[in-house]
């Protein structure tokens, strides 16, 4: 089985410059789990969201299909990373407390997928999903953005990425589901801490491919305008979406 690799050739900025998830998000999902022996955090990439599990767990593994994430994920001594596909985990039958998926279930098989999670989840167990969209800059620093977003990669999102715009809704999730509270990640980012971000883009990537220049120097100018001193930290806040439920 193939699977779709879009993120391998930027691993190491993957690593350095995504936002991780808040402690909330980890909190609640551990509340939803009778127990907590193990987790599987699925897609990885640099083990984000499995540190936030370890937490919480006595033991997480952490996979992924690329091989060059692996290699740059790092964690806490109970997370144990391994290169396999979501389709095809190898954990045993029956082992697994919790699986999640941070903004990466779009890319999969998912019939294959969710006939992989109940052959590994414990009764009971529970499933998660979740990612972020757009972040919403505030002010004035907004309209420009959006613009940069919609119009400029508008050609360049891979059509997957309608499911994270809106949120999963029409993901099929035949599971029990959980009615999350509101989640969000905030940061305080400078403006080159936010270009950086955004050069882990794929669209960003497939721009620079097809145009031989990279999009953010423009927007970098415009954002210029209104930032005002661009070393200044702003606040900056991505709702996330959770789509959560127990095995049937």
């Amino acid at each position: 089985m193939t699977f779709k690799d879009h993120f391998s050739t930027q691993s190491g900025d993957y690593a350095a410059f995504r936002p991780t998830y808040p402690d909330a998000l980890f909190d609640w999902l551990s509340s939803l789990c009778p127990e907590h022996e193990l987790a599987w955090d699925c897609a990885t990439g640099n083990g984000q969201a499995a540190a936030g599990l370890s937490k919480h767990f006595k033991d997480v593994i952490a996979t992924d299909a690329s091989a060059e994430q692996i290699a740059h994920a790092s964690g806490p001594d109970n997370v144990t990373f391994q290169v396999a596909q979501a389709e095809s985990s190898d954990l045993k039958n029956g082992s697994v407390d919790l699986i999640t998926v941070a903004q990466a279930a779009h890319w999969f098989d998912l019939p294959a997928f969710y006939a992989e999670v109940r052959r590994v989840l414990k009764p009971r167990g529970v499933i998660a999903l979740w990612g972020y969209g757009r972040l919403v800059l505030p002010g004035r620093l907004d309209k420009p953005f959006a613009h940069f977003y919609g119009d400029t990669l508008g050609p360049y999102w891979l059509p997957e990425r309608r499911l994270i715009d809106e949120g999963y809704r029409s993901l099929d999730f035949p599971f029990d589901e959980f009615q999350p509270p509101d989640f969000f990640i905030e940061v305080e980012w400078n403006l080159p801490r936010l270009l950086a971000y955004l050069s882990t883009w794929s669209a960003v990537k497939r721009y620079q491919t097809d145009n031989g220049i990279t999009p953010l120097g423009d927007l970098e100018s415009r954002l210029k305008e209104s930032w005002g001193e661009p070393s200044r930290p702003l606040a900056l806040k991505w709702p996330l979406f959770v789509r959560a439920g127990l095995l049937k």
